[in-house]
């Protein structure tokens, strides 16, 4: 086996079809990997300056501006920025957190939220890193719960402006990126009130900072040190009574009229929020992608230290290498076939929304795109949860050396640490995408809290809530391929791609039926919907996180399934079979409650999972390689050589 070739051919895999875009991102990356270091002596303020030279430095390369319009500076390709913002996440990550910052979500704002006015004002001096600006959505009283901010924005028909004002002591706008430093600018999230009518959120631009002060009314506030991420000057925002024009209203889905009319082409309230919520998630898929890539950069040192340092041994010449003990296989091996089946997973999001975004919205089905935002919510969820549990089981397996700032773990720690719980908390992703599950999103999606929600399902049969899942139907067809009938998962081999599809579909239907059925039992009992929802809320939790776990599956095997025969493709066909079965080990217990795992079955998967690592262990090495991190960003120079 030509292992040079394997790994070449593994790492175009990875790269996918931006591997061109992915290469401009490492060669812009390298010359500055020495700001990795130096940072760590910067004091807050100087290593803020340094990141805002860098994000601008960078905007002029035009990668960070790839998923705006052509005629603004941009590349007119969404699935490229992402691909782009993925890689970047391989250097320092407060430049890649300021950079989604100012080119997702400002300026992403700007561009799906607004219209050709908007667009033709701002989007050129965004693009160009000219005008620095702000996502001010998250308030100190209301975190998630985005439909209930208290920040106002009244339409004054005297001077045809919007009065936005922070209306009570926990509306001010907190822990916004780029506001305690650099922004001049902001898209600020408010309840829109005309004509005494309250319509709901909606986002205005609000100037904070003229010639680099605060703008007249506006307040500023710095939030301080931080965990980690402390290059991004994330700030608190008090507005009151600012008067903007009313043209500063970002109008895509709704506007006030010269007379003073609110209107919108989409009537119902609740829709039209999700809506415009729905363009924005961008975001998620991006800070998912951000997260596999630290976790790859994490097994990367981690794995490379194993392969060459020695501990103990049987006491007859050279001590062992840390990789060749089978705990140590353990530690590590799953972990990297996780990150590559989350890579596979992230490729097909990222091409998903491509596709929705670069289509005419009156093309797009509703349907789609409720699916596109409940697919992401899922795989972000378990993309970071993902890069956190690696990374510090990569930081242990290097011991002290691991402890050592200069080999990039405690910046790794620190910086991803709030990826679980910005563009959303993952535990509230997951009940986003139970509810789409639940739902289908059928038309009534949009009008549904978690407390809709229960009584929509509640009025349903329960088969009916089975048969809306595509899983349900997938089921049957992996029945009729295996043997056995009901023994389909005691007789089919071990090893089969198709056993671990339906050991995971079967999960994923049980416990959603489950759900359904509780749900309903609760009501039908006179239970109130509210304490009906708390006391299945773990379930729903887990119902989605299953529902996820299996996209990652398949996506993982369908990749496989494309490759041509050879070393490469039987080589990636064993870490996704080691994937699909440390996943079914991990749960284990839940399918020997549910009659899917013998005593001796799950022994034998256990068996499995360790002969798995035994022989990948030889190729631990290439796979990481092939995540493409280049060995100046990876720094550790006395752990990888």
């Amino acid at each position: 086996m030509d292992t040079a070739a394997v790994v070449a051919e593994i790492a175009a895999v990875l790269d996918g079809r931006h591997a061109d875009i992915r290469g401009r991102v490492r060669d812009e990356l390298v010359p500055r990997a020495g700001m990795l270091a130096e940072v760590e002596e910067l004091s807050r303020a100087d290593y803020r300056e340094r990141v805002r030279e860098v994000l601008v430095e960078t905007a002029g390369t035009g990668l960070t501006g790839l998923g705006f319009p052509t005629e603004y500076g941009g590349g007119g390709d969404i699935g490229a920025s992402i691909a782009a913002f993925e890689t970047l996440a391989m250097g320092d990550l407060s430049v890649l957190v300021k950079t989604g910052v100012q080119f997702g979500l400002f300026g992403g704002a700007i561009l799906h939220l607004g219209t050709k006015r908007h667009h033709d004002a701002y989007l050129s001096d965004v693009v160009a890193g000219r005008l620095l600006g702000c996502f001010a959505m998250t308030e100190h009283g209301h975190g998630s719960n985005v439909a209930e901010l208290g920040t106002t924005a009244t339409y004054d028909p005297e001077t045809d402006e919007l009065v936005v004002t922070t209306s009570g002591p926990d509306a001010y706008k907190d822990y916004i990126g780029n506001a305690a430093a650099h922004g001049q600018m902001a898209a600020v999230f408010a309840n829109l009130v005309v004509g005494g009518e309250s319509h709901g959120v909606h986002a205005v631009l609000v100037p904070i900072r003229v010639d680099g002060s605060p703008a007249p009314g506006v307040r500023i506030a710095d939030d301080g040190p931080k965990m980690g991420l402390n290059g991004v000057d994330n700030g608190r925002l008090w507005f009151d009574e600012v008067r903007v024009p009313r043209a500063n209203l970002l109008n895509r889905f709704a506007d006030i009229t010269d007379d003073g009319r609110y209107e919108s082409s989409i009537e119902n309230p609740n829709r039209r929020f999700f809506t415009m919520l729905g363009t924005l998630v961008q975001g998620r898929v991006s800070v998912g992608g951000a997260g596999i890539t630290a976790s790859k950069a994490a097994l990367a040192i981690a794995t490379r230290y194993a392969a060459r340092r020695r501990q103990f041994g049987t006491g007859e010449g050279e001590e062992m290498l840390l990789l060749d003990y089978g705990q140590h296989q353990r530690r590590l091996i799953p972990l990297i076939a996780r990150s590559y089946a989350l890579s596979f997973a992230q490729d097909e999001l990222r091409e998903q929304l491509h596709e929705i975004f670069s289509a005419d919205p009156e093309t797009v089905e509703e349907h789609r795109r409720r699916e596109l935002e409940s697919r992401a919510a899922g795989t972000k969820a378990l993309a970071t949860w993902h890069a956190t549990r690696a990374i510090q089981e990569c930081r242990e397996a290097c011991g002290g050396a691991g402890y050592l700032a200069e080999n990039r773990f405690a910046a790794l720690k620190a910086d991803t640490d709030v990826f679980m719980t910005f563009e959303g908390d993952n535990t509230v992703l997951l009940q986003l995408v139970a509810k789409g599950l639940l739902t289908d999103y059928a038309g009534s999606f949009e009008d549904l809290d978690q407390l809709g929600m229960v009584r929509f399902v509640a009025g349903m049969a329960v088969d009916t809530v089975l048969e809306r899942t595509s899983a349900h139907k997938l089921l049957e067809r992996v029945r009729d391929l295996l043997p056995g009938g009901d023994s389909w998962d005691q007789e089919a081999e071990i090893r089969d791609p198709e056993y671990h599809l339906a050991m995971l579909r079967f999960r994923e239907e049980h416990m959603l039926g489950g759900v359904a059925r509780r749900l309903k039992r609760g009501v039908d009992n006179g239970g109130d919907a509210a304490e009906v929802f708390s006391a299945v809320q773990d379930h729903v939790i887990a119902s989605a996180r299953a529902h996820v776990e299996r996209l990652v599956l398949e996506a993982f095997v369908a990749r496989v399934e494309k490759m041509a025969e050879g070393p490469a493709r039987e080589l990636l066909a064993q870490v996704c079979t080691l994937h699909a079965l440390a996943e079914i080990e991990r749960d284990r217990a839940w399918f020997m409650e549910h009659g899917r795992l013998t005593i001796q079955r799950s022994k034998a998967i256990s068996r499995e999972v360790g002969a798995l690592c035994r022989e990948l262990r030889t190729s631990a090495v290439d796979l990481v390689n092939a995540f493409g991190v280049p060995d100046e960003l990876l720094r550790a120079e006395d752990l990888i050589g």
